[in-house]
């Protein structure tokens, strides 16, 4: 199993392959599988703003696409010396798979670790469509 470390490098790595002619903001997210697996994914822009997709989600229908339904955690890394915690989009997106999903992201001072609920306390679940 990847340490957050390693997934949080991982992130960095993706970072690195980021399409951001329009913000200059360049994000790369991990995901570590149930079978230990890493699958990556960096922010894609698009000169129409909406149609533009964040790392983190990214990485998680790359994880998908390949197969894996069960993720252990996530890491995200943005530029250096700056905060960046998932997105309320991504937040949503993540919960998909598991609201108590340990997520790693790169700050302003240093690196934080915490689990999604943290971050979405009342995220929307399936739960309520069947209320």
């Amino acid at each position: 199993m990847p340490s957050a470390e390693a997934l949080l490098e991982a992130a960095r790595a993706a970072r690195e392959r980021a399409y951001a002619p329009y913000s200059g903001f360049s994000v790369g997210a991990a995901v570590e599988t149930q079978d230990g697996s890493i699958v990556t994914g960096c922010n894609v822009e698009n000169a129409s703003f909406g149609l533009s997709i964040c790392a983190e989600r990214t990485a998680l229908v790359r994880a998908v696409a390949e197969g894996h339904k069960a993720i252990r955690a996530i890491a995200i890394a943005g530029p250096d010396g700056v905060d960046t915690a998932p997105c309320g989009t991504c937040r949503q997106f993540i919960a998909e798979f598991d609201p108590e999903m340990p997520v790693t992201f790169t700050a302003r001072d240093g690196v934080v670790q915490t689990v999604l609920s943290t971050l979405l306390p009342y995220a929307f679940t399936a739960d309520a469509l069947r209320s």
